[in-house]
């Protein structure tokens, strides 16, 4: 049976974003999952956590899944607080990296081949107020031909660097000026189809 970890990255920002869309989108997920007999958890960092469980969550988890909004072209800094912490306990406990990879005997070896969770996966779900276009374009004056992989790489880095898999994101584009929610529902409910 996969086991899966899904993260709500959702933080309120008043006027702005009350988190309705991240919520439906958090719960596509958890419907797609149960519908397989997957094992599901949830962390919603917003509501508070502890670090030691989270580590566990990451230690039980297959697939883990960050459901966030795209506020100023990253996810909000609660979830850079969630990674700092729970990743430095995972490293300080030894249990998501051993190091780099390289060794004072030999340096030359791999960085970033040191992570401990091989055969895990992560993927990310975002929001955002850009729309599809402004990727993968070269002309496009602020990503200049970056995909969204390319413009998360930052966020995706920690797990890659721990040993994870990542796989194709997927976003919901254009919230604020042209959103389809019933045609990006669909598009989640097919993407991960395919991936699990």
């Amino acid at each position: 049976m996969k086991k899966v970890l899904l993260i709500n990255a959702h933080m309120v920002v008043e006027g702005i974003s009350p988190g309705r869309l991240n919520k439906t989108m958090a719960g596509v997920i958890q419907e797609e999952i149960e519908k397989r007999g997957f094992a599901f958890q949830q962390t919603d960092i917003e509501k508070g956590y502890a670090i030691d469980a989270e580590v566990q969550k990451h230690l039980w988890a297959d697939l883990i899944i960050l459901q966030s909004p795209v506020y100023w072209f990253g996810s909000p800094w609660i979830y850079k607080k969630y990674v700092d912490e729970v990743f430095t306990a995972g490293m300080q406990q030894g249990s998501f990296i051993t190091g780099d990879g390289r060794t004072r005997e030999d340096p030359s070896k791999q960085y970033g081949s040191g992570g401990l969770l091989q055969g895990k996966q992560y993927m990310i779900s975002l929001t955002w107020n850009a729309p599809k276009e402004a990727f993968c374009d070269p002309h496009q004056t602020l990503f200049q031909g970056m995909s969204v992989d390319d413009a998360f790489a930052s966020n995706t880095a920690n797990y890659k660097f721990c040993g994870m898999e990542v796989l194709l994101s997927f976003s919901c584009h254009d919230i604020f000026k042209a959103h389809d929610l019933e045609s990006d529902i669909e598009r989640l409910r097919q993407h991960l189809a395919a991936l699990i």
